[in-house]
């Protein structure tokens, strides 16, 4: 039987070369863009510590879980503790009653006593008296209050010589530890106080509270009256001496008064000198009515005599003035019609004289008595003048004795003044000390609580609760700050400015009947047998599902790289590290071209672990390490390519797996061989080793016409891309771009791919027409 014949036909355009007819050929949607990175989405960003706690919320939730149910049992053994609560209003002093102010020789009404009131009255009910006070009551065989303050062990008791500490009782033991419970606070902007106790012993802890608010009420009154009877036993002692002072002081004030001949009208005025008083005022309103007087004269004097206010408003001046110009229209009217010889105008002319006369007569009359008042206030001014020195030689006299008497008399006035203050206060301090009134209102007694306050399991398991998220967010966090791997799209973009061809999904994610399907069977042949059902033929085996359109995508992202003109057709595919899954994204991107109906060939460059002859069902007998070696010719070169049974898709074994791959690689043979394969496809796809560890990926990549670089989500790191982006700009290889692989998308960020697998591919039936 004769060998197939792979002999490879004469190289033609892609578009005329005829093609069998290729069965469901897929629907190929448009290449995966990623997204460009939003500028505040970027490492510790709201929005990525979102997408870290969703990626990890099992881990949280269980975490959270532990944490309230650790907080809930801590609660289990501790003994139940009862918190008793009581309540007081201290009122402020009304210290005008009955003026208590004056009676209290301790005053408080300063500017910062509104502000410091309720710290002080706190204070007063923590003050060790108060707590001694009601210890005892409670316990009156307690000398001390109930402490018991841990000392030193018994052996440095002993070693030292130190006596044993007391033993108390139950009851002293338990009120002790309730004065370390004791816990007093004032309500903002009001004037309740407040005081809570805890005891394992609820009646124990009500009847603290409530004696301990009777104590301090009872203690207020007692610090009062105190002060009020001391207060009144001073005053007391005082006013008698008071009393002998002012007696003695009104007596001398009379002897001398009666010794100096003084008259006194009242307690501040003698009789001489309330006479010089009165000239004095008179006096000064004499002088006054002079002014005015020679004021109106002068002004009459140097002034024409019509213009004087006193002549103007003279009503009979007023009058004859009218007259005289009445008479003088006449005589001008009579003038004009008669001659003055006439009758009428002389009765008239005669008339208008008298007028004249009597008119000029009241006028000097006027001015006269205007000279005659000021020549009488002058007269008047310069007697008074002269009485009022002669009183004041007579006062002047009287002074050293009035000055002398004044002092008597001021001293009476004192003592009189500190008698009535302090028989005043004295009557008002005796009704002061009878009162018994309060500041302190007892609002709500303390009651025996029902239920106890520690432990309080609904707050440890809020704390535990939240202990967990928190503890679990924090350990997460740390966790992915540390992690430098890739993984999610976008994250190659953003760390190494790279472009992202595709995004291929986890297989486990999507891929779930994993069973052997005679997919590549050459019943002539038999040498590709039976293969299983794995995700290096997903693209093949699994055509309608997520993972296969993923290849799919990114391959219509590589051929769109190139529509200038500049489209890559032979390609390197590798990875930094091992274990990246380049075979994979190989052996796919072979089968999504291979569905386009353009020839392709696989050559498994890895001459140290070859992977492809297991994956597509061929033999290795001999393939790339043989042309390597040795010269060979056309048909037998094409006869060491194997085609599989997948159209238009061939594969060139390694050969026998050798450790000179390097060698071989650099070897002209190399790129003659590629030159001439480019002849026969549309494609050239060569695996290679991880670039990091072996140079065998840029040899290769130097003879290619671009480098595609695979990494794996969650295991690559943005380091190691780094590292093979730099080796390859180096290089001068040309470096297309980049393929994330095994990311989950469930776990992408608005679980968009997730979505659309269940959504789009959930109920989409899977039909096998390999």
């Amino acid at each position: 039987m004769e060998p197939p014949n792979h002999s490879l036909p004469p190289a033609r355009p892609v578009d005329l070369v005829p093609r069998p007819p290729v069965v469901n050929a897929p629907y190929y949607p448009t290449a995966y863009v990623p997204d460009t990175p939003d500028p505040s989405d970027s490492e510790g960003g709201l929005l990525d510590y979102w997408r870290m706690i969703c990626r990890h919320k099992t881990a949280i939730i269980l975490t959270s879980l532990a944490g309230l149910l650790i907080g809930f049992a801590v609660g289990i053994p501790m003994t139940p503790i009862y918190r008793a609560r009581t309540s007081i209003e201290v009122l402020n002093l009304n210290e005008d009653f009955m003026n208590l102010k004056r009676t209290n020789p301790v005053s408080t009404n300063d500017s910062s006593y509104d502000v410091s009131e309720a710290e002080t009255q706190t204070k007063l009910l923590q003050s060790d008296s108060l707590l001694k006070r009601v210890i005892e009551k409670m316990d009156p065989g307690a000398a001390q209050p109930a402490r018991n303050p841990k000392m030193a062990t018994s052996g440095w008791r002993n070693w030292m010589h130190l006596p044993e500490p007391a033993q108390l009782p139950d009851r002293q033991k338990l009120l002790g530890r309730i004065v370390g419970t004791l816990r007093v606070k004032a309500t903002v902007h009001t004037r309740i106080i407040e005081a809570t106790v805890e005891s394992p012993n609820p009646r124990l802890a009500a009847d603290f509270a409530n004696t301990l608010v009777e104590e301090f009420i009872q203690q207020n009154l007692e610090a009062r009256f105190a002060t009020t009877h001391r207060t009144s036993d001073w005053l007391t002692r005082e006013i008698d001496a008071a009393r002998t002072n002012l007696r003695t002081s009104e007596d001398a004030l009379q002897a001398y008064a009666r010794s100096s001949g003084l008259i006194f009208t009242d307690e501040t005025n003698n009789v001489a000198t309330e006479k010089l008083q009165q000239y004095q005022q008179q006096l000064s309103a004499a002088t006054a009515d002079r002014i005015a007087k020679q004021a109106r004269f002068e002004l009459a004097k140097n002034s024409p005599p019509d213009s004087v206010a006193d002549v103007i408003n003279d009503a009979g001046l007023k009058e004859t003035s009218s007259k005289v110009n009445d008479l003088r229209r006449q005589v001008a009217e009579l003038t004009t019609v008669y001659n003055p010889e006439f009758g009428k105008v002389k009765q008239a002319q005669a008339e208008l004289t008298v007028y004249e006369t009597v008119f000029e007569r009241n006028r000097a009359d006027i001015l006269k008595r205007i000279e005659n008042d000021f020549t009488e206030a002058t007269s008047r001014e310069k007697l008074l003048a002269s009485a009022y020195d002669v009183q004041t030689r007579e006062v002047t006299g009287q002074d050293e004795k009035a000055i002398q008497y004044n002092i008597l008399k001021r001293e009476v006035d004192s003592n009189r003044q500190l008698y009535d203050t302090m028989l005043q206060q004295t009557k008002e301090s005796s009704i002061a000390s009878a009162l018994h009134a309060s500041n302190v209102r007892l609002v709500d007694p303390a009651e025996i609580p029902d239920t106890p306050f520690s432990p309080n399991f609904r707050i440890n398991s809020a704390i535990g609760l939240m202990a967990g998220l928190i503890l679990s967010i924090t350990l997460i966090t740390i966790r992915e700050r540390a992690d430098r791997t890739l993984q999610q799209p976008g994250d190659i973009k953003l760390w190494t400015d790279l472009a992202e061809l595709g995004n291929i999904p986890s297989a486990g994610a999507f891929v779930k009947n994993h069973y052997a399907r005679p997919s590549l069977a050459n019943p002539e042949t038999g040498r590709n047998g039976n293969v299983p059902h794995t995700v290096e033929m997903v693209t093949w085996q699994e055509k309608p599902s997520f993972i296969a359109e993923a290849f799919r995508s990114t391959l219509t992202s590589i051929l769109f790289v190139g529509e200038n003109g500049s489209r890559p057709r032979v390609l390197v595919v590798t990875s930094p590290h091992p274990g990246d899954g380049k075979t994979t994204v190989a052996s796919n991107l072979a089968i999504a071209i291979a569905e386009i109906r353009r020839k392709v060939l696989v050559i498994d460059g890895d001459l140290r672990r070859p992977c492809m002859q297991g994956i597509f069902g061929v033999t290795s007998d001999r393939g790339l390490s043989d042309l390597l070696r040795e010269d060979f010719s056309e048909a037998e070169t094409a006869a060491l390519i194997q085609p599989t049974n997948i159209p238009y898709l061939d594969v060139l074994a390694a050969g026998p797996a050798t450790h000179a791959a390097t060698h071989l690689l650099h070897s002209s043979k190399f790129a003659a061989l590629l030159v001439k394969l480019k002849k026969e496809y549309d494609m050239i796809l060569i695996d290679t080793p991880p670039m990091l560890p072996m140079a065998d990926a840029r040899v290769a990549g130097r003879l290619a016409d671009a480098v595609i670089l695979v990494a794996r989500s969650g295991q690559t790191t943005r380091d190691a891309v780094l590292a093979a982006k730099e080796r390859l700009a180096d290089d001068s290889i040309r470096l297309l771009g980049t393929v994330l692989n095994d990311w989950d998308p469930k776990n992408s960020p608005g679980g968009y791919y997730g979505q659309y697998q269940y959504k789009y591919y959930g109920k989409y039936p899977y039909q096998d027409k390999t």
